[in-house]
């Protein structure tokens, strides 16, 4: 998280039902806070039901995952990263992989790339806008990273940024004059780039801000999910239960792999929350398992629903319906669906005079206190001070 990142979704729609920010925070806060703020909100609920610490082993790190067919049981290989040490394996009756999906850069190549004079780099490497002061920017990708690398960039005083992508259409903002889109890059000679359309643009810094690879070089082959960045990603159960096919004579696990937080995001928080909910009452025998066949048949459904979603606005209604469906079969107690306020984001974000720009000065009302958020101090593009004392202690005039 580089500094300087705000969220880009409103908290009221990442926000714990049964931990507010009115309760961690005491007060009410802007709905678009940086980093810092909500890093504390985390830390709150991580302590709020106890001290969560003396059930995690620090500095170890996992090394290979097996599962015996025979015990049916998971046998796991870590390594202690302080003494440099492999341990002995240790035995499992389940294993969860909530290690997320957004640590291994894909890097598109190009020819000419490797020629280029200025600074080629990806958006998992992005730290401080404020080195590209003056520098003409390439940013290729079509998604949030590139959108927000591209707004950071221009307001601590990037001269211009071209962002490239291979979509068919532009993402739909009313850009600044400093911003611009072109197709997908096609080649580098020196510090031009060559576009597909046969334009071009000269630049100082290239930056990728093309995602990331499923990777679990530490899981068995046939436990190891593979796939894209998508909704509902293949061979999971509920988007959760690992159910990929057997090979080379190995299981698959037999029921008792689970990845969590794997799919594409629009909902965050309260999706993983639900998800940790689904896992925790399986585990314990609490929710009913249908047949395998069912459960196949399921979850190609959830894909196959996802392959006819043709808009964002249907990735959230998508979203909040497999929430939905994870909530009932665990009985979850919330409902966390806040599709009426994507969708005011959504708008928000495309409105005319530059609304990318300027949607994280507009307020929300939580849906768990009622609470209206106030606008911000500093509109989003001038607010230069970032940490957590500047934003909880400024004085915020109510949202109207």
């Amino acid at each position: 998280m580089y500094r300087n990142l705000w969220t880009n979704g409103p908290k009221e729609c990442l926000e714990f039902p049964d931990y507010t920010f009115d309760e961690h925070f005491g007060k009410a806060l802007p709905s678009y806070p940086p980093r810092k703020v909500l890093l504390d909100y985390l830390k709150g609920r991580w302590k709020s039901e106890g001290d969560l610490k003396k059930w995690i082993r620090f500095n170890n790190c996992v090394r290979h995952v097996q599962y015996d067919e025979v015990s049916k049981t998971f046998q796991v290989q870590v390594e202690d990263l302080a003494n440099r040490q492999l341990l002995p394996s240790e035995t499992f009756d389940y294993v969860v992989v909530a290690s997320g999906h957004f640590s291994t850069p894909i890097l598109p190549d190009f020819p000419g790339l490797d020629h280029f004079p200025g600074r080629v780099s990806h958006a998992h490497d992005f730290r401080d806008a404020t080195q590209y002061k003056g520098k003409r920017i390439l940013a290729v990708g079509a998604s949030y990273s590139v959108e927000d690398i591209a707004t950071q960039c221009v307001k601590f005083g990037a001269k211009s940024v071209v962002i490239s992508s291979n979509k068919s259409e532009k993402m739909g903002y009313d850009w600044p004059m400093s911003i611009s889109e072109r197709p997908l890059l096609q080649k580098v000679e020196g510090s031009m780039c060559f576009f597909i359309d046969g334009s071009s643009a000269e630049v100082d810094a290239i930056i990728f801000c093309t995602g990331y690879r499923y990777h679990y070089p530490y899981m068995e082959e046939n436990l190891r999910l593979k796939t894209r960045n998508v909704f509902y990603p293949p061979n999971l159960y509920k988007g959760l239960l690992w159910m990929g096919p057997k090979g080379d004579g190995n299981q698959n696990g037999d029921g008792k792999l689970l990845y969590i937080g794997m799919s594409d995001l629009l909902y965050s928080f309260t999706l993983f929350d639900v998800e940790a909910h689904w896992a925790v009452k399986y585990i314990m025998g609490q929710i009913k398992v249908v047949e395998k066949g069912d459960m196949e048949q399921d979850w190609k459904q959830w894909v196959a629903r996802l392959n006819k979603v043709e808009s964002d606005l249907g990735l959230i209604r998508f979203q909040g319906a497999h929430i939905k469906d994870m909530s009932a079969d665990s009985g979850y107690p919330y409902d966390v669906n806040v599709y009426d306020m994507f969708e005011g984001w959504y708008k928000d974000k495309r409105e005319p005079n530059h609304g990318i720009m300027t949607y994280r000065d507009k307020s929300f009302t939580s849906k768990y206190t009622g609470t209206k958020a106030p606008l911000p101090v500093q509109p989003f593009m001038e607010a230069f001070d970032d940490s957590l004392e500047c934003f909880v202690n400024g004085d915020h005039p109510q949202g109207d």
